[in-house]
């Protein structure tokens, strides 16, 4: 073997002076680069398909509560008789001359229901008994008022009669008559001054209806 001949050849190659063996480049780290590019190449692909996905889905949802929300402020298809019904509706009240009132005194101020009593049938109120409130409410009533009646009252009667006292509360109790008691509790310091009742009062015969929505 020359002493050029290279070590693990086995004298395979021999080395001329005009000629030399060629050494191929290992395979392996070529290999090894090309599946890291690859692998990040697909990384990327999968990300941005995913951010695709999320924005695709993610507007649909959104054309989607876009196209609900229209839908529920959108102006329904007029229909016949649809402008009647959205009319407001008025609500056939008692009047005052039609309600009989029982005025009693539950507080120590004398002659608190006397003076109830005139002001309520200056009002067209009828009024009926006069007088010191009963045992069961006497000394006992802390609000402004209690109106009681019979279970049969019409309820438009309560509320009528109770535009004239604000804070008023309700109650029936066993009589059978259409009559209603207005007791004045330690509170009472004076009705409901007669414009500011007669606003409310047609505001009960007038009933607003409720506000659109607002998209």
């Amino acid at each position: 073997m020359s002493m050029l001949t290279p070590p693990g050849m086995g004298g395979k190659y021999k080395v001329t002076g005009a000629a030399y063996p060629r050494m191929t480049r290992p395979r392996r780290r070529r290999r090894i680069v090309l599946v890291v590019l690859g692998s990040i190449i697909g990384l990327a692909l999968i990300a941005y398909g995913a951010v695709q996905l999320i924005d695709v889905f993610g507007g649909d949802a959104d054309k989607r509560k876009t196209a609900a929300a229209a839908k529920d402020c959108a102006t329904p298809a007029a229909k016949a008789g649809s402008a009647a019904s959205a009319a407001p509706q008025q609500v056939v009240l008692p009047p005052p001359g039609g309600i009989t009132v029982n005025v009693y005194n539950a507080t120590p101020r004398a002659g608190l229901a006397k003076a109830v009593g005139d002001e309520l049938k200056a009002r067209g109120y009828v009024i009926g008994k006069v007088g010191n409130a009963p045992a069961d409410f006497d000394k006992k009533v802390p609000g402004a008022g209690i109106l009681v009646g019979s279970p049969q009252t019409d309820k438009a009667a309560f509320s009528v009669l109770g535009t004239n006292l604000a804070g008023a509360t309700q109650q029936t109790d066993a009589r059978e008559t259409a009559d209603i008691d207005l007791i004045l509790g330690d509170a009472f310091k004076e009705l409901t001054p007669k414009a500011d009742a007669d606003k409310a009062l047609a505001a009960l015969a007038n009933p607003q209806p409720a506000p659109a929505k607002k998209c």
